[in-house]
Order: C-alpha cells, then structure tokens, then sequence
C-alpha cells in the first residue's frame, strides 16, 4: 500500500505566478526526487485554487520528507509563496 499526499493552497497576494512555477519546478527537480519513498509528484490550479499531489510508497516516507522539507530552503521559498491559511494536507492509503 502506498500513500496519496494532497496539498491545497492558494498563492499569496503580489505573488509572481511564473515565479512560482519555477521555484515548483525546483522543488520537483532538485529537493523531492532525492527522497527515500518518492514516487511522483504533479502540480495543478483551477482559478485561484492550487493542488500538488504526491505519492509515496509509505506513509514513513512522507512524514520523513516533512522533516527535510521543513529546513530546506527550496521548500521554504516554496512555502513563502502561499497564502498563509490556506495550506491543507491530507493523506490516504491507496487501494491497491
């Protein structure tokens, strides 16, 4: 069984949305990628309304991931963007 992570958001005011894309791209490219338990990640909007959904193979995995992200300074950019109040996170265990 592996885990699906959602992450809900919306941008904070005066933020640069193609600047925000870059700074995902990285987040994506340079920080999740090297993470024990990865598996893939994905960003999308509709409107205002953000989304990034993760998988990863365990829920150990994506709690480890909350430690690294919570001092690194590419998640911590990427948390500057958004809008404070606005930050949801759940997780589920897949079916499969």
């Amino acid at each position: 069984m592996s885990i699906v992570e959602i992450t809900t958001f919306r941008l904070a005011a005066g933020t640069n949305e193609d600047a925000f894309l870059a700074l995902d791209r990285r987040v994506q490219t340079e920080l999740i990628p090297n993470q024990p338990g990865f598996v893939r990640r994905t960003t999308a909007r509709r409107g205002e309304d953000w989304v990034v959904v993760t998988l990863w193979w365990s829920e150990d995995a994506a709690v480890a991931f909350e430690t690294v992200a919570n001092t690194h300074p590419v998640q911590m950019e990427f948390d500057g963007h958004l809008e404070v109040g606005s930050v949801q996170v759940h997780r589920y265990d897949t079916l499969d």
